[in-house]
């Protein structure tokens, strides 16, 4: 259990780490707190949960982090507001979380299919720090097909998209299976809003096969006049963006037949602690960690510029 002290405000030290909490000790939990753990420049303040004999406590107990069963109760109690608080729960809860802790200026990073916050696909929405407080992953099948679909849009003429992907049964936690109407829709959003096209459809497979199945998303796209060789640069090209945070993004086949595209694509996972099955959890983590990064680095020029204007 952590332990509280006195409140204090926010400084502009730009030496202070940058802070991040985990909400959710599931696996989703346990690879952010990997993740963070290996970043250059955010250091892990709570990992919160609700069950205190959880792996995911025991976990980031391991490496040496404050752990807490009270939740997003101890997040609040902190002595100074956590820079970033990525939340790994479910989509009802993370509505709940966000309105406690927007009046704390904390940027708020959503892993759950809410809806709720700006959608961030990094090869997409940029590499800049975000504008909101308050920032959607969509869901993992969003984070890997959205770059094809928005690239392959930009390029053609789209009539139509649709997003298969197919997770292992293992890797899909309790949290998953609750959200899944919510998955279904916000990755269809994501889909539409980022590519333009109105007609899309969104499926998502939950396999229990075994060994278990890789982490896959197949893109159906109808495009009138298809030129393979156009499609199969442009998806290459995007592939190749997207390993730049996610080395496990693979295009497996990329197939032409008249005006339907079918681009089908694998991620395995770069994780200390996930299968590497798990691609569908590394990549949306590995974006994760890549906006708070990047909010980091907007904190440091921020303080910075503030010291410098002070002297």
């Amino acid at each position: 259990m952590t332990v509280m002290q006195e409140r204090v405000p926010a400084g502009t030290d730009t030496t202070r780490p940058v802070t991040a909490a985990v909400i959710g000790t599931g696996a989703i939990g346990q690879d952010l707190v990997s993740k963070i753990h290996r970043s250059p420049v955010l250091t892990c303040g709570l990992v919160a949960g609700r069950n205190p004999d959880s792996v995911g406590l025991a976990h980031a107990a391991r490496l040496g982090y404050p752990v807490t069963a009270d939740g997003i109760d101890a997040v609040l109690a902190a002595p100074r507001p956590f820079d970033v608080v990525f939340d790994a729960t479910n989509a009802h809860d993370h509505a709940r979380h966000w309105q406690l802790l927007r009046p704390l200026g904390t940027l708020l990073v959503d892993l759950t299919p809410s809806r709720v916050g700006q959608m961030v696909v990094p090869t997409v929405t940029g590499m800049a720090a975000p504008a909101e407080r308050n920032v959607s992953l969509i869901s993992c099948g969003g984070q890997a097909a959205t770059p094809i679909a928005h690239a392959l849009a930009a390029r053609f003429t789209v009539l139509y998209l649709e997003v298969v992907s197919t997770v292992a049964s293992t890797i899909a936690g309790r949290a998953t299976r609750l959200n899944l109407d919510e998955y279904v829709a916000t990755t269809q959003h994501a889909i539409s809003t980022f590519s333009g096209v109105r007609e899309t459809k969104a499926i998502l497979n939950i396999s229990p096969a075994v060994p278990p199945a890789t982490f896959r998303t197949a893109v159906h796209a109808e495009i009138p006049g298809a030129d393979p060789e156009a499609v199969r640069a442009v998806v290459a090209a995007t592939a190749e963006q997207v390993q730049d945070f996610a080395p496990g993004y693979e295009v497996m086949a990329c197939s032409v037949a008249g005006d339907r595209v079918v681009v089908s694509l694998e991620v395995t996972a770069d994780s200390d602690v996930l299968p590497r099955y798990a691609g569908n959890l590394d990549i949306i983590n590995s974006a994760a960690v890549m906006v708070a990064e990047q909010h980091a680095a907007r904190l440091r020029l921020d303080a910075g510029l503030a010291a410098g204007a002070g002297r």
